[in-house]
């Protein structure tokens, strides 16, 4: 979720490819000029609908930084009561990345290996593992611009590309609609085989900016095979402040604010 929430603020971007042609180069250096330093978003809500139609709303604060370009982020809940200070941790590393976790409940840090990543997290349609893809896949793989379209009659330029093995994704093809504008995807798409089977998706409305940054303020991603969806709103977001360290260490990350 984590990686959900930093994505959609430009936070991360999609790595070119040292191969990539001049034009994808030159969309890919955009995306990495809308990466702040560090982003602290204030509130963000979430609201899970699952295929009864029925609503699950939660909110809490983001913290996240970058150190020597590896991401520190941390995600804790403040509702509902029965989550209340569930805290996640993600430390991104070269080789592989920590992701820890914090349950009231049980008063203990949990470390998350193996594939929990591809889990839901916190019952959304939201995984570690889905914004990571977006990331790695185009690392070791060469990015292409399949398209030039409109969404909501803003330009837009439809990148795709075949993860690379070294990303381990269950995922054949990503697809992303960048607004050329900002530099922020409006819309993304995971395909297993020839079918789509999530869709992260934004109304150009939600593009907005917060200091020298885009990001969008409301977006929604559908699990088409479960018929599941979970909507991400986002308030108060700041860019480029110092953030304390605690809130990344692994002993103590759940007691920041």
């Amino acid at each position: 979720m984590i990686r959900k929430l930093a994505g959609m603020l430009g936070l991360w971007c999609v790595v070119a490819s040292a191969h990539a042609g001049p034009v994808e180069d030159k969309l890919m250096a955009c995306m990495r000029g809308n990466i702040p330093p560090t982003l602290r978003i204030q509130e963000f809500q979430l609201t899970s609908v699952d295929r009864k139609g029925e609503k699950r709303l939660m909110q809490g604060k983001l913290f996240a930084k970058r150190e020597n370009e590896l991401l520190r982020a941390m995600l804790k809940l403040t509702s509902p009561a029965d989550v209340n200070g569930a805290a996640y941790l993600i430390r991104e590393g070269v080789g592989s990345d920590e992701m820890y976790v914090f349950l009231p409940a049980l008063n203990r840090t949990r470390r998350i290996k193996g594939g929990a990543g591809d889990g839901p997290l916190f019952g959304t349609d939201l995984s570690y593992a889905d914004i990571k893809q977006v990331q790695n896949a185009f690392t070791g793989s060469t990015p292409k611009i399949e398209a030039r379209e409109k969404i909501d009659n803003r330009p837009v330029t439809v990148l795709g590309v075949v993860p690379a093995p070294a990303a381990d994704s269950h995922y054949s093809r990503i697809k992303a609609w960048i607004d050329d504008e900002s530099c922020v995807a409006l819309k993304v798409e995971f395909l297993e085989g020839a079918t789509t089977r999530k869709r992260l998706q934004a109304a150009t409305g939600a593009i907005t900016k917060a200091g020298n940054y885009w990001y969008v303020n409301d977006s929604t991603m559908t699990d088409l095979k479960l018929g599941t969806k979970t909507q991400l709103k986002i308030t108060g977001v700041k860019s480029g402040e110092d953030i304390a360290n605690r809130y990344f260490d692994s002993r103590n990350f759940f007691l920041g604010n």
